[in-house]
């Protein structure tokens, strides 16, 4: 699966990692630039995120750049905002075609490099030092749209609100696109103040991925980001509770055909690495396959939901059961959701309930350099996580875990919170129930 991550500090508070894999026939380079991840302040760097990718100086419209893409043997631009625990990461990433494979010898790399260099450090200013006024405009616009959309969608929507009552005050409840209220309070000169704190400021991760030579691009970014003054700031880390307290629960009601029930759990203490292989392996037992416990049982065996599956997000300690169910079975989905963590806890799991969960997982990280945006995922994850692995060696770190290891990661879970969504009633419409979000 491609060569062993090659990571070297080439400017202040500056990395690049470059992982070679010859069968691939482009190159992936991502360039993120993390900040820490605050209410006020989300807005304005996702508004950052699309107006970079638009425009540049030397390329002012989409129009020409577009047309500079083109040139490029059809290179892919693009630019969004992450979210990890308390970071938030500002992302550009270009795609193109390998050196090899240029008509005229052109040297693709260090080109693709060098138009995202364009993007990052000569933005599409006006004279006074601001993003024009249209420009913004615009992107506000989409930015807003795209926080309004969130509510279409009822899974992520339920999911997002547990996620909300559980970390109240804490970076992980806010939204990577910030607030509908933030985001209509962007203007130019908020966005250009961003852009120049975040250059001076952030923590900068370059990933290289692809079948090519990294040097050319290494070399371009080592030199643009030498003529920047920097003073890196450290970002916290936040604190991850281990363990629930009181449980909560929280109902909203909406117009929907389908409940949606979320019961969000602590897990302990995972930061050991044989700790979180063992909670992963347990998850895939419980509710992470179409095999799982959740799927088998809940679902296919009592009838009582739609979907639902388990799924656990490491920067912020917490695993989230979801489930889509009849209004009236809320309480027996629930009852019976907890049932199955029970049942994990005894160790009444089979040994090919086992082996499927195992295969499963083994199957997901031999996939994983199928593509260069699977990979940089992948890798993204394991550097803002402090890690230092392949997916060979998660491979071979999941093949040493054993029943007795899941067991003592099930006993570990706690519940916290129980969010439902449920659909509205004839008394509440009389009383002109609750819509909003």
């Amino acid at each position: 699966m491609g060569s062993r991550p090659n990571r070297v500090q080439i400017g202040e508070g500056v990395w690049f990692t470059s992982i070679i894999d010859p069968k691939f026939k482009s190159n992936r380079i991502s360039l993120n630039l993390a900040a820490p991840l605050k209410k006020e302040t989300a807005a304005d760097m996702a508004a950052l995120s699309l107006l970079l990718r638009k425009s540049c100086r030397a390329y002012p419209n989409i129009t020409l750049l577009s047309s500079r893409l083109s040139e490029l043997y059809g290179a892919y631009l693009d630019g969004e905002v992450r979210k990890h625990g308390p970071k938030e990461i500002l992302n550009l990433t270009v795609q193109g075609i390998d050196n090899r494979f240029a008509l005229e010898g052109e040297k693709m790399i260090q080109e693709c490099a060098e138009l995202l260099c364009q993007v990052l450090f000569a933005p599409n200013l006006e004279a006074s030092g601001l993003f024009g006024e249209d420009d913004v405009r615009i992107e506000r616009q989409y930015l807003v749209d795209t926080i309004d959309s969130l509510i279409n969608d009822k899974r992520a929507y339920a999911i997002d609100r547990c996620v909300k009552s559980m970390c109240k005050g804490e970076p992980a409840s806010v939204s990577r696109y910030g607030t509908r209220e933030n985001a209509l309070a962007v203007t130019p000169k908020s966005a250009a103040d961003m852009y120049r704190h975040l250059l001076k400021t952030a923590k900068v991760e370059i990933l290289f991925i692809g079948c090519g030579d990294p040097s050319g691009a290494k070399e371009a970014f080592k030199e643009a980001f030498a003529k920047v003054n920097r003073t890196p700031e450290e970002i916290p880390e936040g604190t991850v509770k281990l363990t629930a307290g009181e449980i909560q629960e929280v109902e909203e009601t909406m117009e929907v055909m389908q409940g949606k029930l979320v019961m969000g759990f602590r897990v302990g203490d995972v930061s050991q690495r044989k700790k979180y292989n063992a909670l992963r392996m347990m998850l895939s037992v419980f509710g992470g396959s179409p095999f799982s416990r959740l799927f088998v049982y809940v679902r296919e065996k009592l009838s009582l939901c739609y979907y639902c599956a388990s799924r656990y997000d490491r920067p912020t300690g917490l695993m989230m059961v979801d489930s889509g169910v009849e209004f009236e079975k809320k309480e027996a989905a629930q009852k019976e959701i907890l049932n199955q963590l029970e049942a994990m806890r005894r160790g009444e799991f089979t040994d090919e309930e086992f082996s499927a969960a195992r295969l499963n997982m083994v199957n997901a990280f031999q996939t994983t350099g199928d593509s260069l945006g699977s990979l940089e995922g992948y890798y993204f994850n394991q550097i803002f996580s402090g890690w230092d692995k392949t997916p060979e060696q998660d491979i071979a770190d999941l093949l040493d875990i054993t029943r007795e290891e899941i067991i003592e990661a099930a006993r570990q879970v706690s519940l916290d919170t129980i969010y439902f969504l449920k659909g509205e009633t004839p008394e509440t419409d009389r009383k002109g129930g609750n819509q909003d979000a």
